[in-house]
């Protein structure tokens, strides 16, 4: 049995260890939500307002130090008025975000479903939105839509976009080989740099990627394009081993897990 002075003096050399690494990983985490939110133009406005009051500092502008202390109070308030979308953001994929989730793997492969279904009704020019499901569920989006829980396969798709159907105008959500819902309304983009020739479909799937960490395949009516949404960007015109192997890495199914469950394997006959 080691002796209590022994004992205290590990636990101090694992305390600083222990330290270091946990505020690193809140760091990393914190920085992966920024990151992947319109939030980095809050941390580009907050590094500003820093680096002023540093300056300040360093060179004793007794002025200037004297006018942001007293104006602190005021400009905390409009940082927070002018930057509240960006803050809400924030704070909601805290709130929704699995913080301990290291490459888990799905067993599922419906991705080629969903592309096939897409090249189909881009050659038609035929628009669709088709919603991939990660940590975030997003229930007050999804319940917008009309639920339908049914095996996902292609032939689905295609009836519900490639038609002038009730559904054929929203989106659908995916999770777990299931077409969860469709004709779902999504929230519109709020970044004011997109491209006008972007259309509704555009920027309702950017919009859903600025709010939820979901991946969004959307194909365009005008121009048969298809993309990919995710992380508050969007991924304009991608090719068919673009997109495979963007969303297999997103949604995380290595080259290996090529078997289908819980869904019909389109390449079976079944007759």
């Amino acid at each position: 049995m080691l002796p209590i002075d022994k004992i205290f003096q590990i636990l101090n050399f694992i305390r600083p260890v222990l330290d270091i690494a946990v505020i690193s990983f809140i760091f990393y985490k914190v920085y992966q939500v920024i990151i992947k939110t319109s939030g980095m133009q809050l941390a580009k406005a907050a590094l500003m307002i820093l680096l002023a009051f540093m300056v300040a500092k360093a060179l004793n502008l007794e002025t200037l130090l004297w006018v942001m202390t007293i104006i602190a109070p005021g400009l905390f308030v409009c940082f927070a008025i002018v930057f509240q979308p960006e803050i809400r953001k924030i704070f909601l994929k805290l709130g929704q975000k699995e913080w301990f989730t290291f490459g888990n793997r799905s067993k599922h492969t419906y991705v080629d479903s969903v592309l096939i279904a897409a090249e189909m009704l881009s050659k038609q020019r035929r628009g669709m939105l088709a919603c991939f499901l990660r940590h975030n569920k997003v229930p007050e989006i999804v319940d917008t839509g009309t639920k339908v829980n049914a095996d996902l396969s292609s032939n689905l798709l295609i009836t519900i976009f490639g038609h002038d159907t009730p559904l054929h105008d929203g989106a659908c959500f995916i999770q777990g080989g299931k077409l969860v819902a469709a004709g779902c309304f999504l929230p519109s983009s709020e970044q004011y740099d997109i491209k006008k020739t972007f259309g509704t479909r555009h920027r309702a799937a950017l919009g859903l990627s600025e709010v939820s960490d979901a991946v969004t395949v959307v194909v365009s009516e005008e121009t048969g394009a298809i993309s990919l949404a995710y992380d508050s960007h969007l991924h304009y015109d991608l090719s068919i081993p673009e997109l495979t192997n963007t969303l297999e890495h997103l949604l995380q199914i290595t080259a290996g897990d090529k078997i289908i469950e819980d869904t019909i394997d389109e390449s079976k006959n079944y007759h």
